[in-house]
């Protein structure tokens, strides 16, 4: 018996791995967080499998249902959104699945921050200008490590994608403010790869205003960086024809210093 955590990706039910969705047509214990996974990702269930709704479930509840389908010898599908790596609950729920010897994995699924990158058509590096991208959240009712806070994180000048932290748009101005001029740009993608998609941007200075007057208080990613607003940056060195790797070789020479020079 094992039960099998998949990521079930941001929203549009397309976006599930096949290996994900092979298991949740197959497993005859499906578990799924029903406030947020998309209904059509569940009726991929077989017609006789034990389909339960954890939105409001408890962790002793959850723990319960993996408890009772150890006894019975079968596989669960724990269906969560997003991928299972950020925020998702997983090393809470593993370490009681530890302790009762009941074996696990995971699936991983697309994340939010990936899906509002599609939407936007935006690749959240630039070579030269930003290589690397935060994960993060506004400290909230959940507190964040002090060493975490937004002020430390933006000194790097990387991508900074806040999940969980829509309603705590003020305080996320307030803080990269003080690292940050006014001008620098914000986006906000609510619900990415819903049909209800929307994108707003904006840049510090406007963006909790924008976020207010359309009513946008959950389920969005706030994207703040630089590269937003980047239009000339150097080409990558991954087709550059004077760059040789592994599976290519330059096919002219690369220019000098002294080329540069002239």
């Amino acid at each position: 018996m094992t039960v099998f955590f998949i990521g079930a990706g941001p929203g549009d039910p397309d976006l599930i791995t096949v290996k994900g969705a092979k298991l949740v047509e197959t497993c005859p214990v499906v578990l799924y967080t029903g406030s947020l996974v998309p209904k059509a990702v569940i009726e991929r269930a077989r017609v006789d499998a034990l389909v339960l709704n954890s939105a409001d479930m408890d962790l002793d509840a959850i723990t319960q249902v993996y408890l009772e389908a150890k006894q019975q010898g079968k596989d669960v599908a724990r269906v969560q959104t997003g991928d299972l790596s950020i925020y998702s609950s997983l090393a809470e729920q593993v370490r009681r699945l530890d302790a009762l010897e009941i074996d696990w994995q995971v699936v991983p699924g697309v994340s939010s921050f990936q899906a509002s990158a599609a939407a936007l058509g935006q690749e959240l590096t630039l070579p030269e200008q930003c290589q690397t991208i935060i994960l993060s959240r506004m400290s909230g009712r959940t507190p964040v490590p002090e060493k975490e806070n937004l002020k430390s994180l933006a000194q790097h000048e990387a991508t900074l994608c806040l999940f969980l932290s829509a309603t705590l748009i003020r305080k996320v101005v307030r803080e990269l403010s003080e690292v940050y001029p006014l001008s620098w740009p914000v986006v906000v993608v609510e619900k990415a790869s819903h049909p209800e998609q929307r994108i707003i941007r904006g840049t510090l200075a406007d963006i909790a205003d924008k976020m207010h007057q359309a009513k946008i208080r959950s389920t969005a990613m706030i994207i703040v960086s630089k590269v937003l607003a980047i239009d000339d940056f150097v080409d990558s060195k991954l087709y550059d024809p004077s760059f040789s790797h592994a599976c290519r070789q330059a096919s002219i020479a690369p220019l000098s210093e002294e080329a540069f020079d002239e």
